[in-house]
């Protein structure tokens, strides 16, 4: 194995950190996210698919600042837009700016489940608004979720600082287990207000599962049977598999949606999309409002990012980017009986290793990870990957001959 990173700098800035904000930074960017003392703590600049720590390593970047980046960092085009917005118009004012009417028209002109959308920030303001307008529409209060779906009281995985009554009506279902969902939905009749689900399922270090056949279609049936409104979390999926979603892509058109991440190529800003009736009870029956939810920055980055994407058929390319990444590392494993798993491909790749009674799994995929970011691919040991279009041809075979180099070396004692 490679010797490790020279790190002074991150680990001098995160003791300074520490002393500043608690934890040094927030959730999943902390060092035990990662592998401690092997990964950077901070970066300091990033261009295209690639970024760069404060040591001055550089890394191909196949976390993409977890999914935002879709094109690259960095891009030109949609940056240039946006500091013309701010030179020219501005960006934050007391009313909405023309440009919101722009993007809404643009995003449902592409989204199957977009009859009517509202713009937020992040992926935590755009799930609980959708939770939120499936309980005022439909005036019930239960909700079955599957998936993460941010850090908001309904649904953060830590309880801590949150009262038990503010998420005991919030039911868990297992992705692509239809059954359960309907024994839930069953035991709480008329009393569903929603389901919410990741189209694509990617729980926190478990391998990334597809729908099997007829599990998406399932839940349609019984959120329609039951009254309740489905939700479609396409936080991640969402301006990656399609321009329309993963609904586009399996064929399932939920009535509301959530959108954020690579919708802005990076900008902050995220959507509630779907059906006007639904979605009208935000008119006035339904409350939600902000500061800086009408600012134009990210909207102006957002219809930018999407020009491009069609323009230069952008998401094609980042699937053929991830299949040349994937077809090495498959092609590899086929030969090896190695108690690991690859999943995600193309488009969300991620490498977990199986569960063992002596725990040897938690040992090879730290030595993994440590071998990995030692030869400069930046992924995390607990989220899938991305492939983003800056990425070249000659990063992704690089990256995926230093997946079976390093799986050779954990496996072979090296």
């Amino acid at each position: 194995m490679k010797e490790k990173l020279k790190l002074e700098n991150s680990e001098k800035m995160y003791k300074r950190a520490q002393e500043l904000i608690p934890g040094g930074m927030m959730g999943i960017r902390r060092p035990y996210n990662f592998v401690p003392g092997e990964y950077p703590i901070f970066f300091d600049n990033a261009k295209g698919g690639k970024v760069t720590d404060v040591d001055g390593n550089e890394y191909i970047d196949m976390l993409c600042a977890y999914g935002p980046i879709i094109i690259g960092h960095r891009e030109k085009e949609i940056d240039l837009a946006v500091i013309k917005q701010i030179k020219e118009k501005g960006f934050c004012m007391s009313l909405v700016q023309p440009v919101q009417n722009e993007l809404a028209e643009k995003v449902i002109s592409l989204i199957p489940s977009a009859e009517k959308v509202v713009f937020v920030k992040t992926g935590s303001d755009a799930t609980t608004l959708a939770v939120r307008t499936a309980r005022g529409f439909t005036e019930k209060t239960k909700i079955l979720r599957c998936g993460y779906h941010g850090w908001h009281d309904w649904c953060v995985e830590v309880k801590g600082g949150i009262p038990k009554k503010l998420y005991e009506d919030i039911f868990e279902f297992e992705y692509n287990n239809l059954q359960q969902a309907e024994d839930i939905l069953k035991a709480n009749q008329g009393e569903v207000a929603g389901i919410i689900v990741t189209p694509v399922g990617h729980p926190l270090a478990h391998p990334v599962e597809m729908p099997k056949p007829g599990f998406l279609e399932g839940l349609k049936e019984l959120a329609n049977k039951h009254g309740a409104v489905l939700i479609f979390d396409e936080i991640r999926s969402g301006f990656r598999f399609s321009l329309g979603g993963a609904q586009k892509v399996f064929s399932v058109t939920p009535d509301l949606s959530v959108f954020g991440k690579a919708m802005a190529n990076g900008y902050e800003i995220s959507m509630l999309a779907g059906k006007k009736e639904i979605m009208d009870v935000l008119t006035q029956k339904v409350f939600v409002s902000s500061t800086y939810f009408p600012n134009a920055t990210a909207m102006v980055a957002s219809l930018k990012t999407i020009e491009i994407m069609e323009r230069d058929n952008i998401l094609e390319g980042v699937k053929q980017r991830g299949e040349k990444f994937s077809k090495i590392i498959e092609k590899y494993l086929r030969k090896k009986d190695f108690p690991v798993e690859f999943s995600g491909a193309p488009l969300m790749p991620y490498i977990t290793f199986d569960k063992d009674e002596q725990g040897l799994y938690k040992k090879r995929r730290n030595d993994f990870y440590s071998g990995l970011i030692r030869k400069n691919v930046f992924l995390q040991p607990y989220h899938h990957g991305y492939v983003c279009y800056r990425h070249t041809p000659k990063d992704m075979k690089y990256a995926a001959e230093a997946v079976c180099e390093t799986l050779e070396e954990v496996f072979s004692g090296k």
